[in-house]
């Protein structure tokens, strides 16, 4: 009879509410600020996405969100609807997930860099099982993990100089910089052995972390320091490749060079050390901490690192 009373209930209020497809689209673009990189979150076609939005708004009865060129953002009536509609996803989440631990199993979806899981966190991994044997972990190693926080992700490893501070976060790892170059650059009577002669090269940026090289310069005393030029790269393995086709420094972090091995590259300045401004985080939503997994999985890793 129950069963008979909620398939009824959920008909007649399905009848006054749009596609789940449409809120999940709109939640997207909310938090992403773009079509293009919603759509890619999405798996979908950029009209396809757009189609939804025009859906949802044609089903309110009025525009959510102020387009501009090259942008996308709510308005006023648009940042309402994201607030009433953030509850409701967070209490069906938590209704599946009552659901799916009625077999014993805790299971956390968590976006991590892919570097940082390889490296570490995997290897910890059966260390984990032996103390919370019921915890599983779907991990996610796309791009926006802060901005699906709640949205298909329960917690998040990110890579980031602050938080957000809406969000609870916990600070669990931080690199040092490392400048690495092809090793004809140190020999022979030009070598480049002193920072103030990166003047006379290209330095080479990750596109996120584009701070580096402002930090590297800062703590060798050059806060003014002009290279020749500056590229940036998205991918840290294609500075190495450029940094060992003598294209110019790269400035990394040293978690990068853990599990990789080039005789064309040295490390340049192997003498300074500097921290980098970007921090590994644990990050998710507050109320993501009334979750057994999420709490049990903040605990395990922040013990961790307390312990390396």
């Amino acid at each position: 009879m129950i069963a008979v009373y909620a398939i009824v209930l959920y008909e007649e209020v399905m009848r006054r509410l749009p596609s789940l497809a449409a809120i999940e689209a709109f939640v997207q673009v909310a938090r992403l600020g773009s079509i293009k990189a919603a759509a890619e979150e999405l798996s979908l076609s950029s009209p396809a996405l757009s189609r939804r939005i025009q859906s949802l708004e044609a089903f309110v009865g009025r525009p959510l969100f102020e387009r501009g060129h090259q942008s996308i953002r709510l308005n006023d009536d648009g940042e309402e609807l994201m607030a009433l509609v953030v509850q409701p996803i967070e209490m069906l989440g938590d209704a599946i997930e009552t659901m799916t631990s009625r077999d014993h199993v805790m299971r956390l979806r968590l976006g991590v860099p892919s570097l940082f899981a390889s490296q570490r966190l995997i290897p910890h991994f059966p260390a984990m099982r032996k103390v919370h044997p019921q915890l599983h972990i779907d991990l996610d190693t796309a791009a926006h993990a802060l901005s699906r926080l709640g949205d298909g992700l329960d917690c998040a490893i990110a890579l980031a100089g602050e938080l957000d501070p809406a969000l609870f976060g916990v600070r669990i790892y931080r690199d040092n910089i490392y400048t690495v170059g092809a090793r004809r650059l140190v020999q022979g009577p030009h070598a480049i052995t002193r920072p103030e002669q990166v003047a006379e090269m290209t330095v080479m940026i990750h596109r996120e972390l584009e701070e580096t090289f402002d930090a590297w310069r800062e703590a060798v005393g050059l806060p003014d320091l002009e290279p020749a030029a500056i590229d940036y790269y998205d991918s840290g393995q294609l500075m190495l490749e450029a940094a060992a086709q003598g294209m110019g420094i790269a400035f990394l972090h040293q978690n990068l060079l853990a599990d990789y091995s080039d005789e064309r590259l040295v490390r340049m300045f192997a003498d300074i050390e500097v921290r980098s401004p970007y921090s590994y985080w644990f990050a998710c939503r507050p109320r993501a901490l009334e979750s057994q997994p999420v709490r049990l999985f903040r605990d395990w890793l922040v013990n961790l690192y307390e312990a390396d």
